[in-house]
């Protein structure tokens, strides 16, 4: 059967049309078409390379750059008609290379198959990818940065359990987020490098034997190197794995945070607000405000995860080298893409909108004894065991639980039952502010140590 009457490029072996549900089911063009850009710029490597070569002459490599571009401008006026019946986005190009330039068109796919190219297109499209999100990370880091600045000396309850334990700032917190987001960072800068290897020139399987020059295309295409097995080339998807590893990480830690938010920003907290725009409505509750940003992305985590697990388990089972099963690769590495840079996007917008309520969070302090262990600590210094520091605290806050009252409320005297090495410069260390100031040290809560974290952190960015 004639090319023509197949409509594929591939039908000289066949003596029957594909049916056409199995055509439909095994076609890739409705979700890789947008792969679209990169699949041109490999194509224009390998021509410019292969006429480097000798395989094409200048002419012919000219003529088919030139069919590309025309191509794509196609592509991006939305005049381009993608066909079901040429399967992916790699085939749909080379036939309307062909229609444009003619039979030298059918010349581009010389040295290549199209199980390179597809891994070539999707670590070109992978790279950008990572570089987009690199922004809206650090653009989220910036803003969480100048949060944690405008309220380096805000105190608020530190919690384990979700139960109040020592007293921190706010400024604090934020930048606890901070490192998260560079070490989510740090990962994807070094999945790139993986990402950043040419496998081009692998053919199907076993390579070529045209006198390919794969250093060449790899520098065109602004590549690391080059993918040192062709078995390996073709079938390795480590690096979308990987990468998928990384976005899990990341949208957990945006969970992690939009969890907080959801607590924080409830009547029973009360410790910020989100702007307007970030929250919805009720249908038939007027006086709610609905923190729907937060909970939409605590939500797409999930997916996110599901992709991981998704390319975990399609990679498992496969023999060396191309099968059919990694066109399931796409869409959930296509998914968590677009997931995690819309919440990230989502994120950074929303990270100004915060207003924190000081107030609300020092009221907050004053409940669950937030000083106990610097009461603790003071006991120590004064020469008592820690252990029996401990007990002792752990009676005074009995007492104070069944008055009503905090620690600090206690009176000396009252305190000086329970030991009496307690004066009156308990008081000091009592206080919220006493309480952060004391843990002036890399790493701790202190005001000055988080104006000093959000100065390396300025440099780190």
């Amino acid at each position: 059967m004639t090319e023509s009457s197949t409509n594929q490029l591939w039908g000289g072996r066949f003596n029957q049309p594909t049916d056409a549900f199995v055509q439909e089911f095994t076609a890739s063009v409705q979700f890789d078409q947008r792969l679209y850009a990169y699949d041109i710029q490999g194509s224009i490597a390998h021509a410019t390379m292969l006429a480097k070569v000798g395989v094409l002459t200048e002419e012919e490599s000219k003529t088919i750059i030139a069919g590309l571009e025309e191509v794509k401008k196609e592509i991006e006026a939305g005049e381009f008609e993608w066909s079901i019946a040429l399967e992916d986005v790699h085939m749909n190009i080379e036939k309307r290379l062909t229609d444009r330039v003619g039979d030298v068109g059918k010349k581009l796919h010389t040295g290549r198959s199209r199980n390179d190219q597809v891994a070539t297109d999707i670590r070109l499209y992978l790279r950008d990818q990572i570089d987009a999100i690199q922004i809206e990370l650090e653009r989220l880091i910036t803003g969480l940065i100048n949060l944690a600045e405008q309220e380096a000396d805000t105190v608020m309850p530190g919690f384990t359990h979700l139960q109040t334990a020592q007293p921190v700032t706010f400024g604090h917190h934020m930048m606890a987020w901070v490192e998260m987001l560079f070490r989510d960072r740090d990962r994807l800068a070094d999945c790139r490098k993986r990402v950043n290897i040419l496998p081009l020139g692998a053919a199907a399987l076993a390579g070529t034997s045209y006198p390919i020059d794969r250093h060449l295309t790899a520098e065109l295409l602004g590549f690391e190197g080059v993918a040192e097995n062709s078995l390996d080339a073709v079938s390795d998807r480590d690096f979308a794995i990987e990468f998928c590893a990384c976005s899990a990480l990341v949208m957990t830690h945006l969970s992690r945070f939009s969890e907080e938010l959801v607590l924080w920003c409830s009547q029973q907290f009360s410790f910020v607000t989100i702007g307007d725009a970030f929250c919805t409505g009720s249908s038939i509750m007027p006086q709610k405000k609905n923190p729907d940003v937060p909970e939409l992305i605590r939500g797409k985590t999930g997916r996110v995860n599901g992709n991981l697990m998704s390319l975990l388990t399609l990679m498992k089972g496969q023999p060396l080298a191309y099968n059919k099963d990694n066109q399931e690769d796409k869409e959930p590495l296509f998914d968590s893409i677009d997931t995690i840079r819309g919440s990230l996007k989502a994120f950074a917008d929303m990270a100004p909108a915060i207003t924190v309520s000081s107030e609300n969070m020092r009221e907050a302090c004053s409940k669950g004894f937030a000083t106990a262990t610097d009461l603790a600590d003071y006991l120590v210094r004064k020469g008592i065991a820690f252990r029996d520091a401990h007990e002792v605290v752990g009676n005074a806050v009995a007492t104070a639980e069944k008055q009503g009252k905090d620690i600090a409320e206690l009176s000396l005297e009252a305190l000086q039952n329970f030991s009496s090495v307690i004066d009156s410069d308990v008081y000091d260390v009592l206080t919220l502010e006493g309480a952060v100031a004391a843990r002036n040290h890399i790493g701790g809560t202190a005001p000055e140590q988080v104006r000093a974290a959000v100065k390396r952190a300025r440099a780190k960015i």
